[in-house]
């Protein structure tokens, strides 16, 4: 299979882990005989101190003309503390979400046998936890009409039927490929467009009989998933609630470091690690690139190629199995791996797979 490819380091350790997950990247496609091209776009800070825009029309145009992006981090400390900033780099990421209609994010949250003691959660709790958060993402209040001045601020929460059908679909999508179990989250009992989530999730779920679905105001579940993780399967929510939640839901697993997560809906599909830029480890080769390159075992089984997804999900198991892990989730006293000896360990176990 030919498949073109925009990638996008970004900011802080986005370069670091981006080099690994496209060394994987390009590893995986030579075990398996496909053609991948490589195109490499500015974003984030790194634009806005190039030409001004954190998301450049050039950029932009690579993406649209690509079949995935494959996406690291934005994110500096020079625009975090200051609320004055009229460009900041997590705008670019913003408009990349918007202009290729990307409406759907999709984070799995699942448990790592040899990790569950480094879960701030008792082993219990979370040992084989494994659900879909599904986030709205191109709506509500990040895309709501806003105004701020000195005495005063809003943000807009608006959603449209349209909205909600297409994300309760993709919900229901997964369920039926998984446990058959969707949990709409809202806050219906404040919120108007929250009413207008659950007046539609309920006039959908006749048509999914073989999927229960199940209604939770935002609040319980933020508890329910400490309390009860395994009670999920695939969860879905708006934008604001779904930006919340799945940071949550990170913490599950013990690391933000081992997360991957998919944006799909109308153009190029993104993939890219659920954390941040984490400038304060920038150049420092300690960052863990599992989630850069589980983004990309995502990105191919976007493509129908499971087994090159496979491969990666792995070799990723084998290296935390093996204690080939960087310092954040070292065990005490293992030897130290960074960023580059992780990826480039990964990469020659996909090359002697069989």
């Amino acid at each position: 299979m030919k498949i073109k490819v925009a990638v996008l380091p970004g900011d802080g350790i986005g370069p670091e882990i981006m080099e690994q997950g496209k060394a994987v990247l390009l590893a995986v496609a030579q075990r398996f005989g496909h053609e991948i091209t490589c195109t490499e776009a500015i974003c984030g800070a790194d634009a806005i101190d190039k030409v001004g825009d954190p998301f450049p029309e050039e950029t932009f145009a690579i993406c649209q003309e690509s079949d995935a992006v494959l996406f690291a981090a934005v994110g500096d400390p020079r625009y975090d503390n200051n609320p004055t900033a009229k460009v900041r780099p997590e705008q670019g990421l913003l408009a990349m979400r918007k202009k290729l209609g990307l409406f759907a994010n999709i984070r799995p949250v699942q448990t790592f046998k040899c990790l569950v003691h480094n879960s701030p959660l008792k082993d219990e709790l979370i040992d084989g936890a494994d659900f879909i958060c599904i986030r709205e993402l191109t709506g509500g209040m990040y895309f709501g009409e806003k105004y701020q001045d000195d005495e005063k601020a809003y943000d807009t929460n608006i959603y449209t039927r349209h909205e909600i059908e297409r994300i309760l679909k993709v919900g229901y999508e997964y369920a039926l490929r998984r446990k058959r179990h969707l949990t709409v989250v809202d806050k219906a009992n404040i919120l108007a467009s929250s009413r207008l989530w659950r007046q539609v999730a309920m006039e959908m779920a006749p048509q999914y009989p073989d999927v229960r679905t199940d209604y939770m105001f935002v609040d319980n579940a933020a508890m329910r998933m400490i309390a009860e993780p395994k009670f999920f399967d695939v969860m879905v929510t708006e934008n604001t609630f779904g930006d919340i939640l799945t940071d949550e839901g990170s913490c599950i697993s013990g690391s933000m470091g081992l997360l991957p997560s998919a944006s799909t809906g109308e153009g190029t599909p993104l993939f890219e690690p659920v954390h941040g830029s984490w400038p304060q480890a920038a150049g420092k080769n300690i960052a863990n690139p599992l989630a850069q390159i589980l983004s990309v075992a995502m990105l191919y089984e976007h493509f129908g190629l499971d087994r090159e997804g496979q491969v990666i999900r792995d070799a990723v198991n084998a290296s935390l199995e093996e204690n080939i892990r960087t310092p954040e989730i070292q065990t005490p006293g293992g030897p130290h791996y960074g960023t580059k000896e992780v990826g480039q360990w990964i990469v020659e176990k996909v090359k002697a797979t069989l």
